[in-house]
């Protein structure tokens, strides 16, 4: 009943429409007019495809005013079906032809963001701001992009600023329910996801709404129980660990039970656990959660439960949310591994590969280094890195991957190969990537650090960058990080280096 509703509301749109083609001056316009309207209709009506196709039929003949409005509509399409490199070509020409508008400045900016340029997009925020203080849309910008250096206090005003002028945006709510499970505040979490979820419109049934229901279901799983909870906070925890197969083991005990392996894993968004592990201890499901990660499944539903207490040395967490990997994949080579990330609780950490030892704690002590890095963290960690001296990206450091990647998004605005593609073999929480290859003759930059002329693997990286909401340029894994002291310092935002 509610799809013939939608289709009676096309068309009378497309009805209305014919009132305004006597008003164009040429049948050019008017046919663009046409276009621009219906791309309207169809982006509200989350038909993004179809709007995305109908903006780009309306910038062939447009006059300079459609041509800013084509541009608009089509990067309000693009950017949630994760179209991030286009949307990005797309917010280059729009800030060429609409300087100055700071509802199309706070649009180029989500461009950026979702390009990863997070930088370059907070300014983009906050010179909305300069021409229109009252803007919802560049007040929830600078709340994410605050959420990013773990200011989360401050993002809270700006976001709850952001609701004042735009109280029923979607988006601002989903950001708010962000902040607040950061915060460790999931009843306030689950609230907020509520909400958006109460705001899509009723016909929508989307991954994302889909995730946001479930996460709902397990934030209130947690009822009065105060969440990560640390036993020592303000404590610093040195924890062995043995370096197998390029993966930085540790090991930890599960509600007081035996030791386990676990993978230290900064590309792990939360704690997971293996199915085997999960019913060997008796770890009860709460509700489904999506994830996403490198392999030919992209989105994979898996289980979300709680453990009692996980003791990883002198650091005790009791309260913790867990990933459990059920259904289980089939086919690696190897069994599925228990990961944990102190980054995906806001702990900092120092990775010391000389020392075989880590270092956990909610503030790190100042210590000499060599190298620094900005550091940001929206659900995964990531560093700057340049690509042919051209290109810059986010890329995410993930202690639990052994190579340096680039994304086959990154990868396609690249020169085509002279030679030969490699295939090579790689599989991830999805699986096998089936497509994946090594590309020779790749130059990058993070800082200081200079590799010309190296031979990356090129990964689809797209789903878990449709999940997270930004272009994942690429990974720096073992290779990367091994001849260092590497600090991961979340209080200040930095990655910081000191070769062994």
């Amino acid at each position: 009943m509610r799809l013939a509703s939608r289709a009676l509301i096309i068309a009378a749109g497309l009805a209305a429409l014919s009132v305004v083609l006597g008003a164009q001056s040429t049948p050019t316009a008017s046919r663009v007019e046409t276009r621009l309207q219906l791309g309207n209709l169809l982006l509200e009506d989350l038909r993004y495809w179809e709007a995305i196709r109908t903006f780009e039929e309306a910038q062939e003949g447009a006059t300079d005013e459609q041509r800013v409005r084509s541009s608009t509509g089509m990067l309000r399409a693009l950017l949630p079906v994760a179209e991030f490199t286009r949307a990005q070509m797309e917010a280059q020409v729009l800030r060429e032809i609409a300087p100055g508008d700071p509802d199309i400045t706070a649009l180029i900016g989500d461009a950026l963001w979702g390009g990863g340029l997070f930088d370059e997009a907070e300014q983009l925020y906050r010179d909305a701001l300069a021409m229109d203080p009252g803007s919802g849309a560049a007040r929830h910008g600078v709340a994410r992009s605050l959420t990013t250096r773990q200011r989360y206090s401050e993002a809270l005003d700006w976001v709850q600023a952001a609701l004042g002028a735009a109280p029923d945006s979607a988006a601002v709510h989903h950001t708010l329910g962000y902040i607040h499970r950061r915060m460790r505040r999931f009843g306030d979490a689950a609230d907020a996801y509520e909400r958006y979820v109460e705001l899509l419109p009723a016909w929508i049934d989307t991954e994302k709404a889909d995730w946001a229901r479930a996460e709902v279901q397990f934030l209130r799983s947690f009822g009065d129980r105060p969440a990560i909870e640390l036993s020592a906070p303000g404590r610093l925890h040195t924890i062995p660990f043995r370096l197998t197969d390029d993966k930085v083991i540790v090991q930890g005990r599960i509600n007081g039970g035996d030791l386990v392996d676990f993978v230290m894993d900064t590309g792990a968004e939360q704690t997971v656990l293996s199915q085997r592990v999960a019913q060997q201890l008796g770890i009860r499901p709460v509700s489904t959660a999506l994830t996403a990660g490198v392999g030919e499944i992209g989105f994979r539903g898996l289980q979300a439960g709680r453990l009692e207490s996980l003791e990883l040395g002198s650091l005790g967490i009791r309260n913790l949310p867990v990933l459990i990997k059920n259904p289980p994949l089939g086919g690696l080579p190897t069994p599925e591994a228990e990961a944990f990330s102190p980054l995906a609780l806001g702990l900092s950490m120092i990775v010391d590969y000389a020392r075989r030892e880590i270092i956990i704690g909610e503030e790190l002590p100042e210590e000499p280094f060599e190298i620094s890095m900005p550091l940001r963290q929206h659900r995964l960690a990531v560093v700057r890195g340049v690509v042919n001296d051209r290109i810059p990206r986010s890329f995410v450091v993930d202690t639990g991957g052994e190579v340096i990647s680039i994304s086959r998004g990154t990868a396609s605005l690249l020169p085509p190969l002279e030679v030969r593609r490699v295939p090579v073999n790689v599989y991830g929480t999805s699986g096998w990537d089936e497509q994946a290859y090594l590309r020779p003759g790749t130059s990058l930059a993070f800082d200081q650090l200079l590799y010309p002329n190296y031979s990356v693997v090129v990964l689809n990286l797209h789903r878990p960058s449709a999940l997270l909401g930004f272009h994942i340029g690429g990974t720096v894994g073992h290779h990367f990080l091994r001849d260092y002291r590497v600090v991961l310092d979340l209080g200040r935002s930095e990655m910081r280096l000191t070769r062994l």
